[in-house]
C-alpha cells in the first residue's frame, strides 16, 4: 500500500503510494469548509482561506503542515494541519506569505488547532517554523516525550501510518 495502488475503505477512490491527511479548517471552526481569497483577509469576526484563519477577531491560525519520516520510504508523510499564533507572529507570517521572507524566521510559539487520531486528540503546544517558496510551515510538537514528537524524530512505521489513516478515515480496504 505505501508504495503501490490502493482503494480507500471510506470514500472510494483510488490513490498511488501514501497520501497525506489534510484539514479544511481547524477544529474550533463551525462555519463549515468553505474558503475565502487569500486577499480578502480581514482581521475582525470570523474569517477562513486555504491559509489563514481568524476566530473573534482574537484568535490567529495559520494552515501548516505536520511531517513524519516514514520507515522504509523516501518521502515523509504529512499532516496538514491548523496552528495558532500570536498576533504579532500572524501579521510577520501574513507580511511574509508572497515573498517567504521573515524579519523573525521563528521559531514561533503556537497551539496544534487539529486533532490526528489515535495519539492526537487535545491540543499540543507546537513550534511553528516557516518556511520560504511559499511552503507552509513545518510544526515541531514542543513537548520531546509526546508520542507525536517521537514519531516526528524517528519516523513511523507502515503498520503506524496505516493505524492513523484508518482512525481518520483514509485506510485501504481489507481483502
Amino acid at each position: 500500500m505505501l508504495q503501490g495502488d490502493w482503494q480507500c475503505s471510506c470514500c472510494g477512490e483510488w490513490f498511488h503510494g501514501i497520501t497525506d491527511l489534510t484539514a479544511d479548517h481547524p477544529d474550533p471552526w463551525s462555519y463549515g469548509a468553505s474558503h475565502e481569497p487569500n486577499s480578502a483577509l480581514r482581521r475582525d469576526g470570523d474569517f477562513l482561506s486555504e491559509d489563514f484563519c481568524v476566530l473573534d477577531g482574537e484568535h490567529f491560525l495559520v494552515r501548516c503542515v505536520l511531517e513524519f519520516p516514514v520507515c522504509g520510504l523516501e518521502h515523509s508523510w504529512g499532516f496538514g494541519c491548523w496552528s495558532s499564533l500570536s498576533r504579532e507572529n500572524f501579521e510577520e507570517y501574513v507580511e511574509g506569505f508572497d515573498s517567504g521572507e521573515y524579519e523573525d524566521a521563528g521559531p514561533w510559539f503556537g497551539w496544534l488547532c487539529n486533532s490526528l487520531k489515535p495519539h492526537l486528540v487535545d491540543p499540543v503546544a507546537v513550534d511553528v517554523c516557516p518556511r520560504s517558496g511559499q511552503q507552509r510551515p513545518r510544526l515541531l510538537v514542543v513537548d520531546e516525550d509526546h508520542p507525536i514528537a517521537v514519531a516526528q524524530r524517528k519516523g513511523l512505521s507502515a503498520r503506524d501510518l496505516l493505524e492513523i489513516l484508518r482512525a481518520n478515515g483514509h485506510g485501504p480496504t481489507i481483502q
